[in-house]
Protein backbone atom coordinates (compact mmCIF):
# COMPACT_ATOMS: atom_id res chain seq x y z
CA UNK A 1 0.00 0.00 0.00
CA UNK A 2 1.35 3.41 -0.97
CA UNK A 3 1.64 6.26 1.52
CA UNK A 4 -1.30 8.05 -0.11
CA UNK A 5 -3.47 4.93 0.06
CA UNK A 6 -2.55 4.42 3.72
CA UNK A 7 -3.39 8.10 4.42
CA UNK A 8 -6.81 7.72 2.80
CA UNK A 9 -7.47 4.50 4.73
CA UNK A 10 -6.61 6.17 8.04
CA UNK A 11 -8.85 9.13 7.23
CA UNK A 12 -11.71 6.75 6.45
CA UNK A 13 -11.14 5.04 9.80
CA UNK A 14 -11.20 8.44 11.55
CA UNK A 15 -14.50 9.29 9.81
CA UNK A 16 -15.96 6.03 11.08
CA UNK A 17 -14.70 6.69 14.61
CA UNK A 18 -16.13 10.24 14.54
CA UNK A 19 -19.53 8.88 13.49
CA UNK A 20 -19.51 6.41 16.39
CA UNK A 21 -18.44 9.13 18.86
CA UNK A 22 -21.27 11.37 17.63
CA UNK A 23 -23.79 8.54 18.02
CA UNK A 24 -22.56 7.81 21.56
CA UNK A 25 -22.77 11.48 22.58
CA UNK A 26 -26.37 11.63 21.34
CA UNK A 27 -27.16 8.44 23.26
CA UNK A 28 -25.70 10.10 26.37
CA UNK A 29 -27.89 13.15 25.77
CA UNK A 30 -30.98 10.93 25.55
CA UNK A 31 -30.05 9.35 28.91
CA UNK A 32 -29.47 12.80 30.39
CA UNK A 33 -32.90 13.99 29.24
CA UNK A 34 -34.55 11.03 30.95
CA UNK A 35 -32.50 11.70 34.11
CA UNK A 36 -33.68 15.32 33.96
CA UNK A 37 -37.32 14.17 33.86
CA UNK A 38 -36.71 11.94 36.89
CA UNK A 39 -34.95 14.76 38.77
CA UNK A 40 -37.91 17.03 38.05
CA UNK A 41 -40.33 14.50 39.52
CA UNK A 42 -38.08 14.03 42.56
CA UNK A 43 -37.53 17.78 43.06
CA UNK A 44 -33.77 17.32 42.64
CA UNK A 45 -31.40 19.99 41.32
CA UNK A 46 -29.91 19.75 37.82
CA UNK A 47 -26.37 20.47 39.04
CA UNK A 48 -24.78 17.55 40.90
CA UNK A 49 -21.14 18.51 41.50
CA UNK A 50 -20.30 15.34 43.45
CA UNK A 51 -21.60 13.10 40.65
CA UNK A 52 -19.61 15.08 38.08
CA UNK A 53 -16.46 14.74 40.20
CA UNK A 54 -16.91 10.96 40.35
CA UNK A 55 -17.34 10.85 36.56
CA UNK A 56 -14.05 12.69 36.02
CA UNK A 57 -12.17 10.55 38.53
CA UNK A 58 -13.50 7.35 36.94
CA UNK A 59 -12.53 8.52 33.45
CA UNK A 60 -9.03 9.49 34.62
CA UNK A 61 -8.59 6.00 36.06
CA UNK A 62 -9.85 4.38 32.84
CA UNK A 63 -7.65 6.51 30.58
CA UNK A 64 -4.70 4.33 29.56
CA UNK A 65 -4.09 5.96 26.18
CA UNK A 66 -2.45 9.11 24.82
CA UNK A 67 -5.24 11.51 25.88
CA UNK A 68 -3.82 14.12 28.27
CA UNK A 69 -5.76 14.52 31.53
CA UNK A 70 -6.36 18.24 30.88
CA UNK A 71 -7.80 17.49 27.45
CA UNK A 72 -9.96 14.71 28.89
CA UNK A 73 -11.30 17.16 31.49
CA UNK A 74 -12.01 19.83 28.86
CA UNK A 75 -13.81 17.45 26.48
CA UNK A 76 -16.02 15.91 29.15
CA UNK A 77 -16.73 19.29 30.78
CA UNK A 78 -18.41 20.30 27.53
CA UNK A 79 -20.21 16.96 27.12
CA UNK A 80 -21.53 17.17 30.68
CA UNK A 81 -22.50 20.82 30.11
CA UNK A 82 -24.57 19.77 27.06
CA UNK A 83 -26.25 17.08 29.17
CA UNK A 84 -27.06 19.65 31.87
CA UNK A 85 -28.47 22.04 29.29
CA UNK A 86 -30.81 19.39 27.91
CA UNK A 87 -32.20 18.93 31.44
CA UNK A 88 -32.78 22.65 31.88
CA UNK A 89 -30.94 25.98 31.81
CA UNK A 90 -28.11 26.57 34.30
CA UNK A 91 -27.36 30.25 34.94
CA UNK A 92 -24.06 31.29 36.50
CA UNK A 93 -23.02 34.75 37.63
CA UNK A 94 -19.31 35.61 37.75
CA UNK A 95 -17.08 38.61 38.36
CA UNK A 96 -16.99 40.11 34.86
CA UNK A 97 -16.64 41.35 32.27
CA UNK A 98 -15.97 38.56 29.77
CA UNK A 99 -12.36 37.49 29.63
CA UNK A 100 -11.58 37.77 33.35
CA UNK A 101 -10.02 34.87 35.21
CA UNK A 102 -13.38 34.44 36.97
CA UNK A 103 -14.91 33.95 33.52
CA UNK A 104 -12.30 31.32 32.69
CA UNK A 105 -12.98 29.57 36.02
CA UNK A 106 -16.73 29.56 35.33
CA UNK A 107 -16.16 27.97 31.93
CA UNK A 108 -13.83 25.38 33.46
CA UNK A 109 -16.53 24.33 35.94
CA UNK A 110 -19.71 24.72 33.87
CA UNK A 111 -18.59 24.61 30.22
CA UNK A 112 -19.65 26.91 27.41
CA UNK A 113 -23.26 25.66 27.33
CA UNK A 114 -24.17 27.26 30.66
CA UNK A 115 -25.68 30.74 30.64
CA UNK A 116 -22.73 32.74 32.01
CA UNK A 117 -23.68 36.20 33.29
CA UNK A 118 -20.92 38.80 33.86
CA UNK A 119 -21.51 40.95 36.96
CA UNK A 120 -19.77 44.08 38.17
CA UNK A 121 -18.62 43.03 41.65
CA UNK A 122 -18.33 40.12 44.06
CA UNK A 123 -21.19 41.47 46.24
CA UNK A 124 -23.32 41.65 43.10
CA UNK A 125 -22.62 37.96 42.41
CA UNK A 126 -23.74 36.97 45.92
CA UNK A 127 -26.79 39.26 45.71
CA UNK A 128 -27.98 37.86 42.37
CA UNK A 129 -27.64 34.28 43.57
CA UNK A 130 -29.46 35.03 46.84
CA UNK A 131 -32.33 36.68 44.96
CA UNK A 132 -32.56 33.81 42.46
CA UNK A 133 -31.65 35.97 39.44
CA UNK A 134 -28.92 33.39 38.68
CA UNK A 135 -28.64 29.85 39.97
CA UNK A 136 -24.97 29.88 40.93
CA UNK A 137 -22.04 32.23 41.38
CA UNK A 138 -18.30 31.91 40.76
CA UNK A 139 -16.06 34.13 42.91
CA UNK A 140 -12.34 34.26 43.76
CA UNK A 141 -11.53 33.46 47.39
CA UNK A 142 -7.71 33.35 47.62
CA UNK A 143 -4.51 33.66 45.62
CA UNK A 144 -1.33 31.74 46.36
CA UNK A 145 0.74 34.96 46.16
CA UNK A 146 -1.54 37.75 47.39
CA UNK A 147 -3.58 35.78 49.93
CA UNK A 148 -7.32 35.84 50.69
CA UNK A 149 -10.04 37.84 48.94
CA UNK A 150 -11.54 39.43 52.03
CA UNK A 151 -14.84 40.53 50.52
CA UNK A 152 -15.61 36.92 49.56
CA UNK A 153 -14.87 35.67 53.09
CA UNK A 154 -17.08 38.39 54.59
CA UNK A 155 -19.98 37.57 52.26
CA UNK A 156 -19.74 33.85 52.99
CA UNK A 157 -20.42 34.77 56.61
CA UNK A 158 -23.06 37.43 55.94
CA UNK A 159 -25.20 35.62 53.36
CA UNK A 160 -27.07 32.32 53.39
CA UNK A 161 -25.29 30.81 50.38
CA UNK A 162 -23.33 27.56 50.53
CA UNK A 163 -20.07 26.55 48.87
CA UNK A 164 -20.82 23.85 46.27
CA UNK A 165 -17.46 23.46 44.54
CA UNK A 166 -13.95 24.86 44.26
CA UNK A 167 -11.80 25.55 41.20
CA UNK A 168 -8.03 26.07 41.10
CA UNK A 169 -6.79 28.14 38.17
CA UNK A 170 -3.12 28.68 37.32
CA UNK A 171 -2.69 32.40 36.69
CA UNK A 172 -0.22 33.60 34.07
CA UNK A 173 0.01 37.31 33.29
CA UNK A 174 1.00 38.78 29.93
CA UNK A 175 1.54 42.42 28.98
CA UNK A 176 -0.62 43.49 26.01
CA UNK A 177 -0.79 46.67 23.90
CA UNK A 178 -2.01 47.98 20.52
CA UNK A 179 1.58 47.97 19.29
CA UNK A 180 5.02 49.40 19.88
CA UNK A 181 7.53 48.13 22.41
CA UNK A 182 8.19 48.20 26.13
CA UNK A 183 9.97 51.57 25.92
CA UNK A 184 6.78 53.14 24.51
CA UNK A 185 4.59 52.20 27.46
CA UNK A 186 3.70 55.12 29.72
CA UNK A 187 0.71 53.58 31.56
CA UNK A 188 -0.07 50.01 32.60
CA UNK A 189 -3.66 49.14 33.49
CA UNK A 190 -4.79 46.09 35.42
CA UNK A 191 -6.63 44.77 38.44
CA UNK A 192 -4.83 45.63 41.72
CA UNK A 193 -3.96 41.98 42.39
CA UNK A 194 -2.46 41.52 38.93
CA UNK A 195 -0.35 44.68 39.35
CA UNK A 196 0.84 43.41 42.74
CA UNK A 197 1.69 39.98 41.34
CA UNK A 198 3.91 41.58 38.64
CA UNK A 199 5.39 44.52 40.57
CA UNK A 200 9.06 43.42 40.35
CA UNK A 201 8.89 42.68 36.62
CA UNK A 202 7.17 46.01 35.95
CA UNK A 203 9.74 47.96 37.99
CA UNK A 204 12.57 46.32 36.06
CA UNK A 205 11.17 46.36 32.52
CA UNK A 206 8.83 49.39 32.33
CA UNK A 207 10.08 51.67 35.15
CA UNK A 208 8.79 54.72 33.26
CA UNK A 209 5.17 53.51 33.33
CA UNK A 210 2.49 54.63 35.77
CA UNK A 211 0.55 51.70 37.23
CA UNK A 212 -3.21 52.32 37.21
CA UNK A 213 -5.66 49.98 38.93
CA UNK A 214 -9.03 49.18 37.39
CA UNK A 215 -11.85 46.80 38.25
CA UNK A 216 -10.69 43.80 36.19
CA UNK A 217 -7.99 42.55 33.83
CA UNK A 218 -10.62 42.45 31.07
CA UNK A 219 -11.51 46.14 31.48
CA UNK A 220 -7.76 46.88 31.48
CA UNK A 221 -7.54 45.32 28.01
CA UNK A 222 -10.41 47.52 26.82
CA UNK A 223 -8.66 50.66 28.11
CA UNK A 224 -5.35 49.73 26.47
CA UNK A 225 -7.16 49.22 23.16
CA UNK A 226 -8.49 52.79 23.29
CA UNK A 227 -5.32 54.67 24.25
CA UNK A 228 -1.84 55.18 22.84
CA UNK A 229 1.31 54.35 24.81
CA UNK A 230 -0.63 52.18 27.22
CA UNK A 231 -0.55 48.50 28.04
CA UNK A 232 -2.64 46.05 30.05
CA UNK A 233 -1.88 43.04 32.19
CA UNK A 234 -4.63 40.78 31.00
CA UNK A 235 -5.62 37.27 30.07
CA UNK A 236 -5.26 36.14 26.47
CA UNK A 237 -8.99 35.85 25.77
CA UNK A 238 -9.76 39.45 26.73
CA UNK A 239 -6.66 40.86 25.02
CA UNK A 240 -7.28 39.12 21.73
CA UNK A 241 -10.93 40.17 21.83
CA UNK A 242 -9.72 43.80 21.78
CA UNK A 243 -7.09 43.24 19.10
CA UNK A 244 -4.04 43.61 21.34
CA UNK A 245 -0.64 42.01 20.81
CA UNK A 246 1.63 40.56 23.50
CA UNK A 247 4.62 42.70 24.43
CA UNK A 248 5.81 40.19 27.05
CA UNK A 249 4.56 36.85 28.37
CA UNK A 250 4.54 35.29 31.84
CA UNK A 251 5.51 38.46 33.65
CA UNK A 252 4.27 37.34 37.09
CA UNK A 253 6.95 37.48 39.79
CA UNK A 254 6.09 34.04 41.15
CA UNK A 255 6.10 30.95 38.96
CA UNK A 256 3.47 29.27 41.18
CA UNK A 257 0.60 31.73 40.95
CA UNK A 258 -2.74 30.00 41.51
CA UNK A 259 -6.15 31.43 42.35
CA UNK A 260 -8.83 29.43 44.11
CA UNK A 261 -12.43 30.13 43.10
CA UNK A 262 -15.65 29.00 44.78
CA UNK A 263 -19.02 28.06 43.32
CA UNK A 264 -21.79 29.33 45.61
CA UNK A 265 -25.49 28.54 45.56
CA UNK A 266 -28.53 27.70 47.65
CA UNK A 267 -28.31 23.90 47.48
CA UNK A 268 -25.69 21.55 48.91
CA UNK A 269 -23.25 19.05 47.40
CA UNK A 270 -23.49 15.37 48.24
CA UNK A 271 -20.42 13.40 49.35
CA UNK A 272 -18.06 12.49 46.51
CA UNK A 273 -15.56 10.45 48.52
CA UNK A 274 -12.91 13.20 48.45
CA UNK A 275 -14.38 16.33 49.99
CA UNK A 276 -13.67 19.46 51.98
CA UNK A 277 -15.84 21.15 54.59
CA UNK A 278 -15.61 24.91 55.22
CA UNK A 279 -16.59 26.41 58.58
CA UNK A 280 -16.45 29.81 60.26
CA UNK A 281 -16.38 30.28 64.03
CA UNK A 282 -15.72 32.82 66.76
CA UNK A 283 -14.08 32.22 70.12
CA UNK A 284 -14.12 33.97 73.45
CA UNK A 285 -11.20 36.40 73.89
CA UNK A 286 -9.37 34.26 76.47
CA UNK A 287 -5.97 32.48 76.47
CA UNK A 288 -5.97 29.12 74.71
CA UNK A 289 -9.41 29.58 73.12
CA UNK A 290 -8.26 28.83 69.56
CA UNK A 291 -6.23 25.82 70.69
CA UNK A 292 -9.30 24.35 72.44
CA UNK A 293 -11.44 24.76 69.31
CA UNK A 294 -8.93 23.00 67.07
CA UNK A 295 -8.05 20.27 69.57
CA UNK A 296 -10.87 17.90 68.40
CA UNK A 297 -9.41 17.92 64.86
CA UNK A 298 -6.16 16.51 66.16
CA UNK A 299 -7.91 14.04 68.45
CA UNK A 300 -9.87 12.56 65.54
CA UNK A 301 -7.03 12.86 62.97
CA UNK A 302 -8.90 15.34 60.76
CA UNK A 303 -6.62 17.21 58.38
CA UNK A 304 -7.01 21.00 58.42
CA UNK A 305 -6.02 22.51 55.05
CA UNK A 306 -6.71 26.18 55.77
CA UNK A 307 -7.12 28.56 58.72
CA UNK A 308 -7.79 32.25 58.11
CA UNK A 309 -8.79 35.02 60.52
CA UNK A 310 -10.88 38.11 59.72
CA UNK A 311 -11.72 41.03 62.02
CA UNK A 312 -15.32 40.83 63.20
CA UNK A 313 -17.41 43.86 62.26
CA UNK A 314 -19.37 43.73 65.53
CA UNK A 315 -16.54 44.75 67.88
CA UNK A 316 -12.93 45.92 67.71
CA UNK A 317 -10.14 43.36 68.22
CA UNK A 318 -12.42 40.35 67.86
CA UNK A 319 -12.06 37.86 65.02
CA UNK A 320 -13.85 35.27 62.96
CA UNK A 321 -11.87 32.20 61.93
CA UNK A 322 -12.43 30.46 58.61
CA UNK A 323 -11.28 26.85 58.48
CA UNK A 324 -11.26 24.18 55.75
CA UNK A 325 -11.00 20.54 56.80
CA UNK A 326 -10.94 17.31 54.82
CA UNK A 327 -14.19 15.37 54.80
CA UNK A 328 -17.93 15.96 54.31
CA UNK A 329 -20.44 17.09 56.93
CA UNK A 330 -22.40 13.88 56.30
CA UNK A 331 -19.37 11.89 57.51
CA UNK A 332 -19.99 10.82 61.14
CA UNK A 333 -16.46 11.85 62.15
CA UNK A 334 -16.91 15.36 60.73
CA UNK A 335 -20.28 15.66 62.48
CA UNK A 336 -18.61 14.70 65.75
CA UNK A 337 -15.88 17.30 65.24
CA UNK A 338 -18.34 20.08 64.41
CA UNK A 339 -20.54 19.25 67.40
CA UNK A 340 -17.49 19.33 69.68
CA UNK A 341 -16.39 22.67 68.18
CA UNK A 342 -19.83 24.13 68.92
CA UNK A 343 -19.27 23.44 72.62
CA UNK A 344 -15.99 25.37 72.58
CA UNK A 345 -16.94 28.46 70.53
CA UNK A 346 -19.30 31.40 70.60
CA UNK A 347 -20.72 30.10 67.31
CA UNK A 348 -19.87 27.75 64.44
CA UNK A 349 -21.42 28.06 61.01
CA UNK A 350 -21.16 25.50 58.22
CA UNK A 351 -20.32 27.16 54.89
CA UNK A 352 -20.43 24.07 52.69
CA UNK A 353 -19.10 20.58 52.04
CA UNK A 354 -17.95 20.00 48.48
CA UNK A 355 -15.65 17.87 46.29
CA UNK A 356 -11.97 18.70 46.25
CA UNK A 357 -11.13 20.41 42.99
CA UNK A 358 -9.69 18.50 40.07
CA UNK A 359 -5.94 19.10 40.32
CA UNK A 360 -6.17 20.29 43.92
CA UNK A 361 -2.69 21.50 44.91
CA UNK A 362 -3.17 20.81 48.62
Amino acid sequence: MSAEERLNALRAEIDDIDARILDLINRRLHCAREIGDLKSRMGAKILDVSREKRIFERLKALNQGMLHTEVLHHVFTEIIAACREIQGPVTVGYLGPEGTFSHVAAIRQFGHMAQLVPLSSIPDVFDRVEKGAVGYGVVPVENSVEGPVHVTLDLLLETSLNILAEIYLDISHDLWAKGGGLSDVRTVYSHPQALAQCRKWLATNVPQAALVACDSTASAAALAAEQENTAAISGREAAEKHGLIALAEKIEDSGRNTTRFLVVGKDASKPSGADKTSLVFATAHVPGALYRVLEPLNALSINMVKLESRPARTANWTYHFFVDIEGHLMDPTIQTVVNEMKKRTMFVRWLGSYPKAVGDVR
